[in-house]
């Protein structure tokens, strides 16, 4: 077997780690995995890390979950894929027609990640206008700290400096209005109020640039990589109205914080909103396998349809619609049925927002912060290097953590315990009474 320092000099000489220097790795070596099991990952020599982060926000059910894996060892005794143009299976009828049913939406295309899903939004909604005799209709709004990935289409939508300064050569122009993130609010002004006054820039800005706007794409309720940055449901609300009065898709970035993360199976139904499209992957397979999904209106799907193939979406992945991962994300969807698991979590979401009341109250920290399972809290004093140190220091405690700049957020598997989210919050307490962090 191999030992930690054996797979670490090999990773270090082989791999291209993602939104790493790896230069740093030197000093920060990464986890050594050699098994998960349920919310806790396993290192080449046995040392277990609560997955406080579900593996980038993937997780679900637990790592070799025995329901997903049975689903999948079923699904290889009989395909274990087919290209999906000019063939169909199972697998990703019944997903397709689940994911209808759940989303209100219908017609899913897939991909094989986030990003590509971004990028199957922003071009169909462009295409669509195009069709329809407006093809001025191309440009993009989103929210300023938004992230949507890293491939040039949604890297063009993403408004974090950090990813997208050194490839702005390559990017399309896009617009961004100011993000209803509670934080900023004023002093005394509610996150409602606050939310409907940045809604008030949006319409501004439609009011002037409809005519050649395509899309508004948004992360409802949680910016992910600006923080956790987290806002009313009144603005999804707004955005909705003002998308319909000035003719422009609404695209519903869900991809993390779809299934069930902020407390309802996907944050726009906090809103009763129903987007143009819907953004889908992380959670999609429980963690599993990459799978990417959008589902759009009929309308949409009806300006594609007819004889002339330019006319359609030639848009393709070799993978799109891969069987295995399409049974994944059926096993997934059978566990939320079958546990209740939106219930169970809405319980669950109270009790361990109590369990970390006295990380809430720690001196150092500013704006905690909940929706659904997700938390998160900024730390008022973090200096350069904070993110690292606190990892560090999470892992001599046994959790796996990451934070983004001051920003410590937790969002756990759903078979996360009461007791393995005592300890969580324990570890935190620890790494914020360090001196050194």
């Amino acid at each position: 077997m191999a030992t930690d320092n054996d797979l670490l000099s090999r990773s270090r000489a082989a791999v291209w780690h993602p939104c790493t220097q790896m230069k740093q790795l030197e000093a920060a070596p990464p986890l050594a995995i050699a098994r998960g099991e349920g919310a806790w990952l396993v290192d080449v020599d046995g040392r277990r890390y609560l997955d406080a982060i579900s593996s980038w926000w993937v997780n679900l059910f637990g790592h070799c979950n025995p329901r997903i894996n049975a689903a999948i060892v079923d699904q290889l005794g009989k395909i274990e894929h087919v290209m999906l143009a000019g063939a169909t299976h199972e697998p990703v009828v019944e997903l397709s027609e689940r994911l209808a049913k759940l989303t209100g939406l219908g017609h899913a295309f897939y991909g094989s990640d986030g990003a590509s899903a971004t990028e199957i939004a922003l071009k169909m909604s462009a295409h669509f206008w195009r069709n329809a005799g407006q093809p001025e209709k191309n440009g993009f709004i989103s929210l300023q700290n938004g992230y949507h990935g890293e491939t040039v289409g949604a890297l063009s939508v993403t408004d974090i400096p950090l990813f997208k300064s050194t490839y702005a050569p390559l990017l399309r122009h896009s617009v961004q209005v100011p993000t209803p993130d509670a934080r900023l609010a004023e002093a005394g002004e509610t996150a409602e109020a606050w939310a409907l006054r940045c809604a008030s820039v949006l319409e501004a800005h439609l009011a002037e640039h409809a005519d050649e706007t395509a899309a508004f794409i948004v992360e409802p309720l949680v910016q992910g990589a600006a923080g956790m940055a987290m806002y009313h449901p009144v603005y999804l609300t707004r955005a909705r109205e003002l998308c319909d009065q000035y003719g422009v898709h609404l695209i519903a970035d869900e991809i993390a914080v779809g299934f069930g993360r902020t407390g309802t199976m996907f944050a726009c139904e906090q809103a009763a909103v129903r987007p143009d499209f819907i953004c889908l992957s992380k959670g999609i397979t429980g963690g599993y396998l990459p799978l990417s999904a959008v589902l759009t209106t009929d309308a949409v799907y009806a300006a594609f349809y007819g004889d002339a193939t330019a006319r359609g979406f030639l848009h393709s992945h070799s993978y799109t619609g891969n069987p295995l991962a399409c049974r994944a994300a059926l096993a997934t969807l059978d566990i939320f049925e079958a546990d209740q698991v939106i219930a169970a979590n809405r319980s669950k979401s109270q009790e361990f927002t109590g369990l970390l009341a006295e990380v809430s109250a720690h001196s150092r920290v500013r704006h905690f912060r909940q929706r659904g399972m997700i938390w998160a809290f900024d730390v008022a004093d973090a200096g350069p290097g904070f993110a690292t140190r606190f990892h560090r220091m999470a892992l001599t405690h046994g959790v796996f953590i990451r934070p983004i700049g001051n920003t410590v957020y937790v969002m756990p598997p759903y078979v996360t315990s009461a007791g393995e989210m005592r300890g969580l919050a324990d570890a935190m307490l620890g790494c914020l009474d360090h001196p050194e962090v």
